[in-house]
């Protein structure tokens, strides 16, 4: 099948999201879909306010519709809400063409984290952009629930994986980290203010805490909590040995719809710590994590997780998985125009 994927998240952007799809593009060539990405490196952008390294695209509906049609797209998916996403929605919705979109981020929580703007107003963006959509992709049975209850009732369920090469039990542990006094918290991921870093940094649960990543919150951060320990992105085979290197691994986000990087610590042996929220309350159970709205008692309890446990449990999250499920979900025009 010839795969369109529309999105405003793209390389050299390292988030979930971007992580997420070039995982599941592998997959889907690997299988022999043809696909492509029409993203921001196609068009002229502009930096997001706020976030420079995120790229705002110029394109509008005509650009994004002429490389679809032009690559002779069967199906058509649309990852984000942002310009380019727009863009295609427009020009599939004026041609009736049939397309799938999936809620990555819990974007209304995301916006109120960040400009203080009433949730409810983000949610009529966000009815309005997934309404046409035939299905709607979602990553956790918590994020279908609340697209139901706001009337977005078309979804399918679209699970995460690990790159099991990567991140395994047998993984050696970086020893810098290793060496720190224990126990070791980690933190992986964007260092931002909708990320909930501080008040993971601010728990008193002792031992060394350690934060991998980097973001618009890193000056402030590492100046308010001059004894934790920066160490800035990591990728491949160091992030992996980060994750073994960890007594512990810390979630503290509360807007996020699934996170990736619970998986990979766990199919590491790192157990993990959260809040009782969208995302830990999908993803972990009572032997590979704990969950609490108080982030020490969370931390102190995950502490007590067998780690083989947590390997075991980790390597049952597969990109093949997470890919069938996509396929299967995809609106392909020629299903449409044979039950037309």
């Amino acid at each position: 099948m010839r795969i369109a994927i529309v999105t405003d998240a793209w390389s050299p952007q390292v988030n979930g999201v971007v992580r997420t799809l070039e995982a599941v593009i592998g997959e889907l060539r690997a299988a022999g879909h043809e696909v492509l990405v029409v993203a921001p490196d196609r068009f002229a952008s502009l930096p997001c306010p706020t976030y420079p390294e995120i790229r705002l695209s110029l394109a509008g509906a005509r650009a994004v519709g002429n490389a679809i049609a032009a690559f002779g797209a069967e199906a058509v998916h649309i990852a984000t809400e942002g310009p380019l996403g727009i863009g295609a929605r427009r020009w599939c919705v004026a041609r009736r063409r049939p397309f799938t979109t999936a809620y990555h981020t819990q974007f209304p929580d995301y916006v109120a984290a960040r400009t203080g703007l009433d949730p409810a107003w983000v949610w009529r963006y966000i009815r309005w952009f997934h309404g046409p959509a035939q299905a709607i992709l979602a990553s956790t049975p918590s994020i279908a629930r609340t697209l139901e209850a706001q009337g977005l009732t078309q979804v399918r369920r679209w699970g995460r994986g690990v790159d099991q090469a990567l991140f395994h039990a047998n993984v050696a542990p970086d020893p810098t980290i290793r060496a720190l006094p224990g126990p070791v918290q980690l933190y992986v991921g964007r260092i931002a203010v909708e990320k909930n870093i501080a008040a993971f940094l601010g728990s008193d649960h002792p031992g060394s805490k350690v934060i991998v990543g980097d973001g618009p919150a890193l000056r402030e951060l590492s100046a308010r909590f001059p004894d934790a320990h920066f160490l800035g992105p990591r990728f491949g085979h160091d992030l992996a040995a980060a994750y073994a290197a960890a007594d512990v691994f810390v979630f503290p986000s509360r807007t996020d719809t699934f996170g990736l990087v619970m998986i990979e610590a766990l199919a590491c042996g790192t157990p993990v710590a959260g809040y009782p929220v969208t995302g830990p309350v999908d993803v972990l159970t009572p032997q590979t994590g704990a969950m609490d709205e108080d982030l020490g008692t969370a931390i102190a309890t995950a502490l007590t997780c067998d780690r083989s446990a947590c390997a075991a449990y980790g390597q049952g999250f597969t990109w093949a998985a997470s890919a069938r499920q996509f396929v299967d979900a995809l609106a392909p025009l020629s299903d449409v125009r044979a039950a037309a």
